[in-house]
């Protein structure tokens, strides 16, 4: 049986959470230097690579931070390509960076931290959502430019991804963290016709090696998972 020929006006790019953290403390580490992947992230970051060797990859990027940077090394290799670096795909600021922040912490109830919860439509404790559609959106069009009729991969973080794939099935931007759809090490995928986006998809390769309390839907746990949003 003859392959099917690709399609030179079709693109797609992966849109990908990097994998899980060493994080110890249970801070929310936003764009704080100096988080790596864990052991399992590694392994997660791995299992990616291996799910996408077979796959027409012409292009991988990532956010500046480490732990994305090591997440697409294992897909870069599989390919032969080098890992080019957009800062549009950093994670998002927040005012609880290097903070404990989660179920349970009680950080909510800290007079010091309400003015920074007021408006969860903006939202108010960090960089507004519109602005991270904007840069996103930039990141994802550079991408399909420079892998135009094959696929590309762009490592990120979750909130970032959650916002721009919002705005793309055209949701509304403000949510709540605990549903999004956006595990450790999946990926979320914009099909290109053109310069135009026809479909949004959603896998997770690595989803038996997520532990059940982290995965998308999941109930939250006292003292697991604070930094969520990573």
């Amino acid at each position: 049986m003859s392959t099917p020929e690709k399609d030179p006006d079709v693109t797609v790019v992966h849109l990908m959470r990097h994998g899980e953290v060493e994080n110890p403390d249970g801070v929310l580490y936003g764009r704080l230097a100096g988080y790596h992947l864990s052991e399992l992230g590694r392994r997660m970051a791995d299992r990616v690579g291996e799910h996408l060797a077979p796959r027409d990859v012409t292009h991988v990027v990532a956010s500046p931070l480490e732990r994305a940077q090591e997440t697409a090394e294992p897909i870069a290799k599989a390919h032969g390509l080098d890992i080019a670096t957009d800062e549009r795909l950093i994670e998002a600021e927040n005012v609880f960076q290097g903070k404990t922040f989660g179920i349970g912490d009680g950080a909510l109830r800290r007079p010091a931290n309400w003015k920074h919860v007021v408006n969860p439509f903006k939202p108010s404790w960090g960089e507004p959502y519109v602005d991270q559609v904007v840069r996103m959106m930039g990141a994802l069009n550079a991408a399909k430019d420079a892998a135009r009729g094959h696929e590309a991969v762009l490592v990120s973080h979750q909130l970032p991804i959650w916002i721009v794939r919002s705005y793309v099935e055209k949701r509304r931007l403000w949510h709540d963290p605990r549903k999004r759809q956006c595990t450790l090490a999946s990926l979320t995928t914009f099909t290109y016709r053109g310069d135009s986006i026809v479909s949004v998809g959603y896998s997770e390769p690595a989803r038996d090696l997520v532990p059940a309390h982290l995965l998308a839907g999941a109930k939250p746990v006292k003292g697991k998972g604070k930094a969520f949003g990573a």
